[in-house]
């Protein structure tokens, strides 16, 4: 008999502490205890969490923000690294999944930074990584695109596991790649992003691309989404005079969870800093796949036929491997005392 998992999630709406990585991972792991001492076996974490979002790419021009990216290259993380294992302990001790949102910088390049979601098991082991694919828009200025090498689906004891960052979500090929490895539980993790247009309704925005996966893929969608603190606030001020104006717009960040009929589980978090719990069951994604299961009946492969480039990219291949750097014996450049 197929048996599914039901599980308590938890999706984590905070803000870091702002380009600290090592206070931003010790503020990571308290709120995993908190998260699992409430029952929860699945932590999600914002976007780039470790150590915060360059808000200074939509704010100033890229001469001025340039002196902005190296404080947060210089408190970007390795992935495996020290401030990743406070991250790790705190899921070890809680026994329940993580997936967390980090400035990741590259063992080779002083000037490449990802935008990395870390996958950490109940028993603190790495299980992976993904690079966000296409930095967004004013984005550019700051991180490396990934690969396809990270776009993978893990086969964890609470379901499939998947995740994608922020506007990846919109990103239909990215998403169908995930679902047509089976699967049944996303995270999208996100930022608060007050300096959209007027008319645009960010918290509202990144509800509706939760639904969307969720009802096409009749899955569970875990959405946790940062806030903008007055410490993002005043440091952004030293930018640009009328920062707190640009970034203290209300429906800027919604967190929560939406289940595989596209509607929100339980009571969602808009704006303000806490933690939205909801129970999952991966049994009711049966019923609806019945109706419309995009990865199997529902569908024609004779027609349509989508192909992944699973190969991994580096800046040279080495005679006795391939595939990153790091992992062929290069020691990473070294930014702090590690």
């Amino acid at each position: 008999m197929l048996k599914l998992p039901r599980f308590k999630a938890a999706a984590v709406q905070a803000s870091p502490e702002y380009l600290n990585a090592t206070a931003t991972a010790e503020k990571a792991a308290s709120l995993v205890r908190e998260a699992a001492s409430n029952g929860a076996r699945l932590v999600a974490f914002p976007e780039v969490f470790v150590p915060g979002y360059p808000y200074w790419n939509w704010i100033t021009d890229p001469v001025t923000g340039s002196a902005w990216f190296e404080k947060l290259a210089r408190e970007s993380v390795l992935v495996p690294g020290p401030e990743i294992d406070i991250v790790r302990k705190a899921a070890r001790d809680a026994e329940c999944y993580v997936v967390l949102g980090v400035n990741e910088r590259s063992p080779v390049s002083l000037g490449a930074i990802y935008n990395t979601l870390v996958f950490i098991g109940p028993d603190g082991a790495l299980l992976g990584k993904h690079r966000k694919l296409v930095p967004t828009w004013a984005e550019k200025l700051t991180w490396t695109g990934g690969d396809g090498s990270s776009l993978k689906v893990y086969d964890t004891g609470i379901g499939p596991l998947g995740a994608l960052a922020c506007g990846e979500n919109t990103n239909t090929l990215a998403r169908f790649a995930l679902l047509g490895q089976g699967e049944l539980v996303h995270v999208a993790s996100y930022i608060s992003l007050p300096v959209a247009p007027p008319d645009y309704d960010m918290a509202e925005a990144i509800k509706l691309r939760a639904i969307a996966h969720s009802f096409e893929g009749k899955i569970f969608t875990i959405v946790s989404c940062s806030t903008v603190s007055e410490e993002i606030i005043s440091a952004m001020e030293k930018v640009v005079p009328d920062a707190r104006a640009r970034l203290q717009r209300k429906s800027s960040a919604f967190s929560g969870i939406i289940g595989p009929d596209g509607r929100v589980v339980g009571e969602p978090l808009i704006d303000d800093e806490g933690i939205v719990y909801a129970e999952i069951d991966l049994g009711r994604c049966i019923q609806p796949k019945q109706m419309h299961d995009i990865v199997g009946h529902y569908n024609r492969f004779d027609i349509f036929d989508l192909r992944v480039n699973r190969r991994p990219l580096a800046p040279l291949g080495l005679a006795d491997g391939e595939g990153d750097a790091a992992e062929q014996g290069f020691t990473p450049i070294p930014m702090r005392s590690e």
